[in-house]
């Protein structure tokens, strides 16, 4: 079964990601690291225990690599805006059996001691025009969510639309969290987030 795990905003550069996060949503965000596997950067904001956001960027001061960065990063342009989202699972080699063609090929990564591994598609390019997400099973018990400050964000909802709704509600069909919603339109996700400031939106 699936779990809903973190958000991931990407952008050009992890300056850029990180001012636009903070104005949206009026909270600061803490230091991530670097993935040298995959020749990106991070930094993180908790959204509980068990659930966060991660700002996603390319890093110049690593060699890019030989294989398209995770989250299609290698394509996008345009301003910072939340295109993907990662589930976690105890079994990803048993859950990708039930997952879409070109949902990805487990790789071992680690940042710190944090230690997991993730199913990355060949081309960087997740099924349903990367609207279905990413799969991702932790290694040992070091989460970064429990780690983070909590200045008291929420999720309240990811809405996801797509021009095939119910095949992508099918492909879901192991995740059951109220707050994912499935609607037919243009392929795009929008997050809904309690803060202390009120209700803010990053899509």
């Amino acid at each position: 079964m699936l779990t809903l795990d973190h958000l991931a905003i990407c952008c050009t550069t992890l300056a850029e990601g990180a001012a636009a996060v903070e104005a949206a949503l009026g909270l600061p965000l803490a230091p991530g690291g670097q993935h040298p596997h995959m020749a990106t950067h991070n930094r993180l904001l908790s959204l509980g225990p068990d659930l966060y956001l991660e700002v996603i960027a390319a890093d110049p001061s690593q060699p890019r690599p030989a294989w398209p960065r995770w989250f299609d990063l290698d394509r996008f342009e345009g301003p910072p805006r939340l295109t993907n989202w990662i589930c976690r699972t105890e079994d990803l080699d048993a859950e990708l059996l039930h997952a879409p063609d070109g949902t990805g090929t487990p790789v071992a990564l680690q940042r710190g001691d944090f230690r997991w591994r993730m199913a990355v598609p060949a081309t960087g390019i997740l099924p349903f025009d990367n609207r279905f997400p990413a799969l991702i099973q932790w290694e040992g018990s070091a989460h970064p969510a429990p780690r983070l400050p909590d200045h008291g964000a929420r999720l309240i909802s990811l809405d996801i639309t797509h021009p095939q709704p119910d095949a992508l509600r099918s492909a879901l069909s192991r995740l059951t969290d109220p707050r994912v919603t499935v609607a037919k339109g243009e392929a795009a996700l929008r997050a809904t987030i309690a803060t202390p400031q009120g209700e803010r939106h990053l899509a």
